[in-house]
């Protein structure tokens, strides 16, 4: 199950997400759009995405995610190949309306669900392999993209992809399982009972208490203010670096290399908290984001950017594992998906609003006000982190 996730969300994330980026300017030439109206689609689908987490959750918890991924992948399929008929700005925005929601339905808060029912001891590691598998989506699929864009068009493009995520419905359909329960298993393959509290009968709806505990909303805090400080980088970082003097292919190759320490961060974040505490390592790692930051600022370049890289692209991935994971161990199996949801919400606010804010910061007072925005919400989940640390105790 977890060498299928880690294969679909691939894929997933791939068509959903990632293409966007090659497909946006051949789009917008040939609907006559302008950049603004094309991206908003995008804005489009994560709105929806958030919006249905919760609800998502909701129905994680009480049937599994077999059913569920399973029509998330064929409805992907379906509105990739809505997208690639499109022949006006509103059909676009309608056909995101479903790529929103099948992503939903198939990326990582399903998928995460999943590896939170079947492992304990092990959950860390399930996840990473997971995370880092798909966070090569982008590396392996935006050369391939642009390759089929140059041979067949946008719009054939966009065929292929979405034959690639409508069959990713056939491994979630016959590998997936709702619970080792089902099976005369239990987590992690190990004998004995599941333990007290997390056992798969559970719902959300019978354990309000633990699934709203003040160590959970101080790890929604960190999950909204790392949402931010990352999506503000990601969004706005080459044009800061453009506006500092580098060359356009240096601005460029510094955001990509983010994504690439990225897998090195959440290895060596992995390895780091099974001894020292996943809490206190992530909390450490997003302190570093900041540092980072304020290097970024303050050392000329090319040493200052060199260890801005280094230092946010090492945290960049950090909370996706380490929300997932602790979220697992603050909550009951049955209330997991759906206070996953909720915070997937919530993070999806900030992400959605963040580059609009930074943008208009940006026009008024210039880019160093919200650099210093993004270390204070770096800071902020770091603190939050150690706050979960210290009530989960």
């Amino acid at each position: 199950m977890v060498a299928v996730l880690a294969v679909t969300e691939t894929i997933s994330y791939a068509a959903l997400f990632y293409a966007f980026a090659v497909i946006v300017t051949p789009m917008r030439d040939e609907l006559g759009a302008s950049t603004a109206q094309v991206s908003g689609a995008l804005s489009v689908s994560l709105a929806v995405a958030g919006l249905a987490a919760p609800l998502v959750g909701r129905w994680v918890d009480r049937r599994g995610a077999r059913a569920l991924m399973t029509l998330g992948s064929a409805l992907a399929g379906v509105s990739v190949l809505a997208w690639s008929q499109v022949r006006t700005v509103p059909q676009l925005y309608a056909a995101f309306v479903g790529v929103g929601l099948a992503g939903a339905m198939v990326l990582y808060e399903p998928a995460f669900a999943v590896v939170n029912t079947w492992f304990r001891r092990r959950r860390a590691q399930a996840l990473l392999l997971v995370t880092v598998v798909a966070g090569f989506s982008s590396t392996i699929f935006l050369p391939v993209t642009q390759t089929m864009v140059d041979g067949v068009g946008w719009r054939g493009a966009l065929v292929v992809l979405a034959a690639l995520a409508g069959l990713c419905a056939i491994p979630h359909a016959v590998v997936l399982r709702r619970s080792p329960r089902d099976l005369g298993l239990v987590p992690d393959g190990a004998d004995g009972d599941q333990p007290r509290g997390r056992t798969s009968e559970s719902r959300e709806d019978d354990l309000p208490t633990e699934a709203r505990s003040p160590a959970v909303r101080w790890l929604t805090v960190a999950a909204v203010g790392h949402a931010i400080a990352v999506t503000v980088v990601a969004v706005h970082l080459v044009a800061y670096l453009r506006d500092a003097g580098l060359a356009p292919g240096v601005a460029a190759t510094a955001a990509g290399a983010l994504g690439l320490m990225s897998v090195t961060g959440r290895l060596a974040f992995t390895g780091a908290a099974a001894r020292l505490g996943l809490a206190r390592v992530a909390a450490l790692m997003l302190a570093a984001q900041a540092g980072g930051v304020a290097l970024l600022l303050s050392v000329p370049h090319p040493a200052g950017l060199v260890t801005f890289v280094l230092l946010f692209g090492a945290g960049f991935g950090v909370m996706t594992i380490a929300r997932a994971a602790l979220l697992g161990d603050l909550v009951p199996l049955g209330a997991f998906a759906a206070a996953s949801g909720r915070q997937a919400l919530a993070a999806t606010i900030g992400r959605v609003a963040a580059p609009a804010v930074a943008g208009v910061v940006i026009t008024s007072t210039g880019f160093t006000p919200v650099l210093i925005g993004v270390a204070a919400c770096c800071l902020i989940a770091a603190g939050a982190l150690l706050l979960v640390g210290s009530v989960n105790r």
